[in-house]
C-alpha cells in the first residue's frame, strides 16, 4: 500500500484500484478543532483537483480536493457524528472517502511522504 500527498494537503493511499482520501496531520492542525464535515454521495464522480468535500473548523471552513480522479465507493459517516476524528487521526479513523480509480497514473504526479514534508517544512 503506497501512500501519495498533494500540494493541498490531502493524502491518498491506494489498494488495488482502491483509493482511501482524507487531509494530512498538517492539514488538521493548521484548521483547529474540526467541527462539521461535508462528505459527497456514494456513486459521485470526480476528477483529479475537484472540490470533494468540505472540512469546517471553529477557524475556517476548508474545500477537500480529489486527489485523483473516481468514482465514490463509501463515505466515512462517523464523521457526521463525531467531526473531531479528523484531528483525532487525521490518517486513520478520520478518512474522508474512498474511490474506485479511474486513472491509476495521476498517481505519479502526487508527492510521496519524503517530497511532502519537504512541501510543509
Amino acid at each position: 500500500m503506497s501512500v501519495k500527498f498533494t500540494k493541498d494537503h490531502e493524502w491518498v493511499k491506494v489498494e488495488g484500484d482502491e483509493a482511501t482520501v482524507g487531509i494530512t496531520a498538517y492539514a488538521a492542525e493548521q484548521l483547529g478543532d474540526v467541527v462539521f464535515v461535508e462528505l459527497p454521495e456514494v456513486g459521485a464522480s470526480f476528477g483529479q483537483g475537484d472540490e470533494m468535500a468540505v472540512v469546517e473548523s471553529v477557524k475556517a471552513a476548508s474545500e477537500v480536493y480529489a486527489p485523483v480522479s473516481g468514482e465514490v465507493t463509501a463515505v466515512n459517516g462517523d464523521l457526521e457524528g463525531e467531526p473531531q476524528k479528523v484531528n483525532e487521526s487525521p490518517d486513520g479513523a478520520g478518512w474522508f472517502v474512498k474511490l474506485k480509480l479511474s486513472d491509476k497514473s495521476q498517481l505519479d504526479a502526487l508527492m510521496d511522504e519524503a517530497a511532502y514534508k519537504a512541501h510543509i517544512s
